[in-house]
This record gives C-alpha cells, sequence and structure tokens, in this order.
C-alpha cells in the first residue's frame, strides 16, 4: 500500500533566520522542503496549516460568488456591472496566491522570497480591483466628474506598482537600489524595522486612498443617520471598515503571540486572525459595493455616463503587465545572488533568539 510520511516539524533554532516569525518558536517545516512535503504539511498542524486554510476556503467562496453573480440573467451584458466583475477577480485571486505563498514558501529561502513576492503583487491588484466598483458606484455627489474622479483608477493602478515595488523591496533590495546598504540586502533582516514600516505602508496608503469616497461620505453623514440622501453609507460598509483597521492592527502588532512566545505556534496567532479579518474584510466590502449598486443606480444614471468596457479592461491589463514585471525585476535580482550567501542557505544560521517579523 501506498504510505506517506508527514514531514518532520522543527523549532525556531533549527530554521535560518529568513524563516523565523515573530514570536513563533515550534511547528517549522523543513526549509528545504519538496513541492509534495510542503502539500502534506498543508494537511498536518503545523504554524503555517491555519494560514493555508483561512486562504484556500475563501478563494472557492468568492469564487461561488463571482460565478453566482456573473451567471445572472443579463449581468455580464449590462456595462453598469463590469466594475464589480473587475473587483470580484482579484478578490478570488488574493487569498488563493496568500494560500500558495503559505504552502510553497518552505521550499528554500529563495523561494520563499518569490512566493512572497507574488503574494504582494495580487494583494496590489486587489486594491487597484477596489477602486474600479468605489470610483463606479461609491463617489460622492460633489466629486462627480470632477478632476480626483477622472483620475481615481489610473491613480490607483500607479499605487499598485508603488505596493508591489516597496513591499518586494521590503523583503530582497536589488544591486541598483541598495544605495548605503551593504550586499547582501535583505532589508527585513539587516533592517526589520525599516522593512515593517515600509511594507506596512505599502499596503495603507492604496487602502486608505481607494477609500477617500467612503470617508468623505462618512463625514458629510456623520450624525446625521439617512437624512444625507444619496451619501447614506450601509451598515456593511462600517464592518468593512473596521475588519480592515483591525487587520492593521493584528499585521503591525504581532499580538497575541509576541506576549507569550510558543503559547500560539499553530492556533490563534496574528497572522491566523490577519488572514480572518482580510476574507471578513473583503466580504462585507462586497456587500457594501452591491448595496451601492442598488441604491444608487437610478441616480448614477442621471449623473454620468456608463463605464466604458475598452478603458477597465486596459487599465487592468496595464496594471496586471506593471505588477508582472516589479514582480520578475525583484526574482531575478534575488535568483543572481550567490549562493554562498549565508542568509539564502538552508541549514540554522547562529546567533540572535528573537525570531524576524514577517
Amino acid at each position: 500500500m501506498l504510505s506517506l510520511k508527514l514531514p518532520q516539524l522543527l523549532q525556531v533554532h533549527q530554521v535560518p533566520r529568513v524563516f523565523w516569525e515573530d514570536g513563533i518558536m515550534s511547528g517549522y517545516r523543513r526549509p528545504t522542503s519538496s513541492a509534495l512535503d510542503c502539500v502534506l504539511s498543508s494537511f498536518q498542524m503545523t504554524n503555517e496549516t491555519v494560514n493555508i486554510w483561512t486562504h484556500f476556503v475563501p478563494t472557492w467562496y468568492f469564487l461561488w460568488r463571482l460565478l453566482a453573480l456573473a451567471g445572472g440573467p443579463g449581468f455580464r451584458a449590462e456595462p453598469y456591472h463590469w466594475p464589480l466583475l473587475v473587483f470580484l477577480l482579484p478578490a478570488c485571486l488574493y487569498p488563493f496566491a496568500s494560500c500558495c505563498a503559505h504552502t510553497f514558501s518552505s521550499m528554500s529561502p529563495r523561494a520563499r522570497h518569490i512566493c512572497y513576492f507574488l503574494d504582494y503583487g495580487a494583494l496590489s491588484l486587489y486594491s487597484l480591483g477596489c477602486a474600479f466598483p468605489y470610483a463606479a458606484y461609491s463617489m460622492p455627489a460633489s466629486w462627480l466628474h470632477g478632476r480626483l474622479h477622472q483620475f481615481f483608477v489610473p491613480a490607483a493602478a500607479l499605487n499598485s506598482f508603488l505596493c508591489t515595488g516597496l513591499s518586494c523591496y521590503s523583503r530582497w533590495v536589488p544591486r541598483p537600489l541598495r544605495l548605503f546598504l551593504p550586499p547582501p540586502s535583505f532589508l527585513e533582516l539587516e533592517s526589520p524595522g525599516l522593512s515593517k514600516v515600509l511594507r506596512t505602508a505599502a499596503f495603507a496608503y492604496p487602502f486608505l486612498f481607494d477609500n477617500l469616497p467612503l470617508f468623505y461620505r462618512l463625514g458629510l453623514c456623520w450624525g446625521r443617520g439617512h437624512s444625507c440622501g444619496q451619501e447614506v453609507l450601509s451598515t456593511s460598509h462600517g464592518y468593512h471598515l473596521f475588519c480592515a483597521l483591525l487587520t492593521g492592527f493584528l499585521f503591525a502588532s504581532h499580538l497575541p503571540e509576541r506576549l507569550a512566545p510558543g503559547r500560539f505556534d499553530y492556533i490563534g496567532h496574528s497572522h491566523q486572525l490577519f488572514h480572518i479579518c482580510a476574507v471578513l474584510g473583503t466580504h462585507f466590502q462586497l456587500e457594501a459595493v452591491l448595496a451601492d449598486m442598488g441604491s444608487r443606480r437610478a441616480w448614477l444614471a442621471t449623473q454620468e455616463p456608463a463605464l466604458g468596457l475598452a478603458g477597465t479592461v486596459a487599465t487592468l491589463v496595464l496594471a496586471v503587465a506593471g505588477n508582472l514585471l516589479i514582480i520578475a525585476a525583484f526574482t531575478a535580482s534575488l535568483l543572481r545572488a550567490p549562493g554562498t550567501c549565508p542568509l539564502l542557505q538552508g541549514g540554522p544560521l547562529e546567533g540572535g533568539t528573537q525570531a524576524k517579523q514577517q
């Protein structure tokens, strides 16, 4: 009979520093795992298992929502619905990319970086995807046809390039960008504080920009209830913003494992909670977009022309191509790094007792 042996798990001091997680002391997979070992590890309890499944299952949920909406009568044929479909595509992509990154990141130190480069690119495209329905359905009345409205989606596309570039840079600094940093430049290991700031800013800025219409409408309606007409926000908007705030807090704080290292290695650490809050935030964001689509449709029909399919597709294709080029540049630089670099070796490294921050 065919028997499969589950991969052996390691302690933090048995893996290279590049694999360390802040406050996580055990449950690490072998840093030179095969692809099969990585897949098998998703069926045993490691410190990555819940990370994998909290994004694998939501991938299918958002795909189901996409197919259910797109399969509705006349849905795809009506231009009014296209921005919603563009939003749902990266909403399906980013949890799947994250699931793959957490699954295969233990194949090697280089593979770990490349997996997360792709993960960051998917998140960047998700930030762009959010801009399409916000520009189409959620703009304040006073912003319609204004300069910000006209450039909202193109600016979000540029933000996605910044997001991908900064987040990849926070891991690995290519030779042309090293400036005063000595080679090899693994920024998250050599300057973990700066790396954390850059990565947090890389995702906080696009979020703040995308949600400017909501913040403005929230300010107009503060304390006025439903008396502010088309500017009123649904409760789903509030849930989405709350989940986003909680997601950012968990990402930056590394709580609760920072307070009790080793106690939350397998269940309950911040990255698992971060995943759950992010997925819940996307769910409420979808519900909020659907609420704006329905409640503002008749009013929007008198205010602005339908969004052109050609412009929508062109912006999305250029953004995908640009983000892939950025990822390819960082990946090529990483692959050219000397194999003798100790930070790229598969064995454990000496020194230090603090696990790194992802």
